[in-house]
């Protein structure tokens, strides 16, 4: 299929009549589904450098919706190397307001096994790069509310998709975020299983942080495909990949019937993420820092704005 091929500069403005879109990030394969029509592509620069591959654009029930390979396409990048400023803020530049993220994660619980599927609703950071998990400083201080991280009508949303797909899917749930990219030791897992954490990955939280603070709605598919290592003697990576295609194909279903679902006015309460969390008197915002968060700021500041 030919498709146009754009690339934008970071300092580009974003009109107030730019439609609310949907963001999906996930692996290269999401966006070949049935009734997506792929129209372009697009190379975002960003002013936190470039995300992990162009955004793949076009319709889908009507809506537009953003693909975004969280790995690069061919999986070129590793968990710690992800450039998550870049890649959130590439998509809100770019209108979207809400996010499904699909993600592979090993499972903690012997009741959620390989190819079941797992709408966390909770998080639990073990990451060491925390600096690289929020747009805000450099004079612009804020603290989001993130007691309830993931979006509640999204994550419905995906429920009741799962349900119509027949798919195993578990509502509710504490993924724990570890570094990578090795899998966890035996004695990390068995703490974690102590903890009574139900998934773990190495990639969602930071995107879950930085898109509240981008002020869209996010909810995440975690697709298991294995057991970690308080189960299994290793982790096989052949096995792992396995079912992650399998996986794939499910995914692929129930995004398709989520965006049909998913209303065109951004109006839930993650979209006014922002409304109280600056704490830096708007005269004291250094003019560079506005224009490098303008996507995000836009509706502070006055001038050109994301929807």
């Amino acid at each position: 299929m030919k498709f146009l091929r754009l690339r934008i500069g970071w300092a580009a403005d974003y009109g107030p009549g730019m439609e609310p879109c949907i963001g999906v990030i996930g692996g290269s394969g999401l966006y070949e589904m049935e009734g997506f029509e792929q129209i372009e592509e697009r190379v975002v620069e960003t002013p936190f450098g470039e995300p992990s591959d162009a955004l793949v654009g076009g319709r889908m029930r009507g809506r537009q919706v953003w693909f975004l390979p969280r790995h690069g396409r061919g999986h070129r990048i590793l968990p710690h190397e992800i450039n998550h400023r870049a890649n959130i803020w590439a998509l809100r530049s770019l209108g979207v307001r809400w996010v499904i993220c699909v993600t592979a994660v090993g499972s903690l619980k012997e009741n959620y096994p390989p190819r079941s599927i797992v709408l966390p609703d909770q998080y639990y950071d073990r990451t060491s790069r925390r600096e690289h998990h929020t747009f805000f400083g450099g004079g612009i201080a804020a603290h989001i509310s993130f007691g309830e991280p993931t979006s509640p009508q999204l994550r419905t949303l995906l429920l009741h998709a799962a349900l119509e797909e027949e798919a195993e899917v578990h509502f509710g749930g504490t993924y724990v975020n570890m570094d990578g990219p090795a899998f966890s030791t035996r004695a990390e897992s068995e703490a974690n299983r102590e903890f009574g954490f139900d998934v773990i990955g190495m990639t969602n939280l930071p995107e879950a942080k930085l898109a509240r603070e981008a002020e869209m709605a996010l909810a995440t598919l975690a697709m298991v495909t294995d057991y970690d290592c308080w189960k299994d003697e290793e982790v096989n990576v052949q096995a792992v990949i396995g079912h992650m295609k399998a996986n794939a194909v499910v995914a692929q279903k129930i995004v398709g019937r989520v965006v049909a679902g998913i209303p065109e006015s951004a109006d839930w309460s993650e979209h006014q993420a922002l409304e109280n969390a600056i704490m830096t008197p708007r005269d004291l915002w250094p003019v560079g820092r506005v224009e490098e968060l303008r996507p995000l700021l836009g509706r502070f500041v006055g001038g050109p704005e994301g929807p």
